[in-house]
C-alpha cells in the first residue's frame, strides 16, 4: 500500500525487525532435529552464519575459528590483511585511537597499496585449516583479485558494495561486468548489496550464487545518514526473497540471499530467516568475540574512503569466545549470545524443521513487542545505566 507524502508523490511503508513478531505454531518442533544448514555452490555450511567482511571482526584467525565452529568468515581482500605483514599490530591501533582521531586514522593506514603475494597466502593459511575460504573485495578489484584468489584456493568470492547493480553507467571508468565475472570465475560468487526485486533478479540472471541483502542497516555503517538511502532489513528481505523465489520456479536455479546487517540479537536473526533469508550476515556480534582480531572495536568496510567514509569504529566490547556467541551457554540476558541456539530454540517454537519451512512462518506488525509489559526491566537497565 502506498501513501501520499505530499502533492502527486507517493510512498510505500517499510519495516525493521523491532516493528514484527513471530507467532508461534500449531506445531512444534524439538530444536535440536532442526536442520539449519546453508549451501552456497558447494559449499554446505552446518549453520547460516557468515562473520562480515571487516577488519576488526575476521582476519585469517578468526576465519579459521569460525569455519571450524561451522560457519563461514568472509576475509576482505581490500584491507590491513593483505596490505600488512602482521594486520594484528596495526588493527590495534585504530582501536586504540580516540574517537575523533579514529577514522582519519583509518584513512592513513589503508592508503599502502595492497600486497597480491598476501591475499594468495592468507588464503592458503586458511585452507590449510580445513576449513572453507570466503574472501571479499569492491568491484574495481574483482577482476584482479579473483584470478589470484581463485589460483589460491579461495572456495567464496564475495563482490561487494554499498549498493550493486548489473547496470552501471560510466564513461571515466570501466564498468565491472557481473555477468562476465561469473563465467570466468569457477568458484561461487556472491554479490551485494541489494534491496530491492529488480535488481536481485537482475543480479540472480548475472549468474551469481547467492545475494547480500542490506543498505547502511550495519551499527558500523554510515550510508544511511551520509547517503540517505536504504531500506528496512524486513521490507528489504522479504522483497528479495520474492524474488528468488520467482527466479527459482523460472528457472530451476535456487540463489540463496544473505540479510547483511541490522540484527543485534538471537531475535533479529529470527526475523530475518523468517523473513525469507537463507542466511545472515553479522558484524558487530563476531565482533564481541575474544577471537576478533579488533578486541572489541570495529569499524564499517566504507570508513578508509578518502573524500566520503560512510563507516565510523564502533566500541562494542568482548562479552565472550566466539563459540559461546554461537552456541552458548549465554551469560548475558540481550540476546547476542548462543545465537544458534536461539535460531533453533525459534524454529522449534513455529514449527519449522528447515530453514526453508522457517521461511513460511507467520509474521505480525507488531511495534509493542519489545515493550509490552517490560516496565521493570526497562527502570532496572536505567537504574543500572544502561
Amino acid at each position: 500500500m502506498a501513501f501520499f507524502i505530499g502533492r502527486d508523490r507517493e510512498a510505500r511503508r517499510a519495516y525493521g525487525f523491532d516493528e514484527i513478531a513471530l507467532v508461534p505454531g500449531d506445531v512444534t518442533v524439538n530444536p535440536d532435529e532442526v536442520d539449519t544448514t546453508l549451501s552456497l555452490g558447494h559449499v554446505k555450511l552446518e549453520i547460516p552464519f557468515l562473520a562480515s567482511a571487516m577488519d576488526g571482526v575476521v582476519d585469517t584467525e578468526f576465519a579459521i575459528s569460525m569455519g571450524k565452529l561451522g560457519g563461514l568468515g568472509v576475509l576482505n581482500l581490500d584491507g590491513i590483511n593483505t596490505r600488512y605483514d602482521k594486520p594484528r599490530e596495526i588493527v590495534m591501533q585504530i582501536a586504540g585511537a580516540t574517537p575523533d582521531d579514529a577514522t582519519r586514522l583509518v584513512q592513513d593506514l589503508y592508503r599502502p597499496p595492497v600486497k597480491e603475494e598476501l591475499i594468495a597466502s592468507r588464503i592458503k593459511q586458511i585452507k590449510k585449516a580445513g576449513v572453507y575460504c570466503a574472501v571479499s573485495t569492491i568491484p574495481q578489484n574483482a577482476e584482479k583479485y579473483g584470478k589470484i584468489a581463485m589460483e589460491a584456493g579461495a572456495d567464496i568470492f564475495v563482490v561487494q558494495s554499498t549498493v550493486t547493480t548489473v547496470r552501471h553507467k560510466a564513461t571515466k571508468y570501466k564498468i565491472f561486468d557481473v555477468a562476465k565475472f561469473c563465467k570466468t570465475m569457477k568458484i561461487p560468487v556472491i554479490t551485494g548489496n541489494c534491496v530491492g526485486y529488480g535488481v536481485a533478479t537482475e543480479l540472480m540472471e548475472a549468474g551469481v550464487s547467492g545475494l547480500l541483502i542490506g543498505v547502511g542497516p550495519g551499527a558500523a555503517c554510515t550510508s544511511r545518514g551520509v547517503l540517505g538511502i536504504g531500506v528496512p532489513q524486513v521490507t528489504a528481505t522479504v522483497d528479495c526473497a520474492a524474488a528468488r523465489d520467482t527466479y527459482w520456479k523460472r528457472t530451476g536455479k535456487y540463489v540463496p540471499i544473505i540479510t547483511d546487517g541490522g540484527m543485534s540479537t538471537g531475535g533479529d536473526i529470527c526475523k530475518a530467516i523468517a523473513c525469507g533469508s537463507d542466511g545472515v550476515m553479522v558484524g558487530s556480534a563476531f565482533a564481541r568475540a575474544k577471537e576478533a582480531p579488533g578486541q572489541g572495536f570495529h569499524w564499517g568496510m566504507a570508513t578508509p574512503h578518502a573524500n566520503l567514509p560512510r563507516g565510523t569504529r564502533i566500541q562494542v566490547g568482548i562479552t565472550g569466545s566466539l563459540e559461546e556467541i554461537l552456541y552458548g551457554p549465554s551469560r548475558l540476558d540481550d540476546g547476542s549470545q548462543n545465537l544458534v541456539g536461539a535460531l533453533r530454540t525459534c524454529m522449534g517454537t513455529v514449527g519449522a524443521s528447515s530453514i526453508k519451512e522457517m521461511q513460511t512462518t507467520e509474521i505480525i506488525i507488531a511495534p509493542s513487542i519489545k515493550t509490552e509489559g517490560k516496565i521493570f526491566q526497562k527502570a532496572q537497565r536505567i537504574g543500572m545505566g544502561k
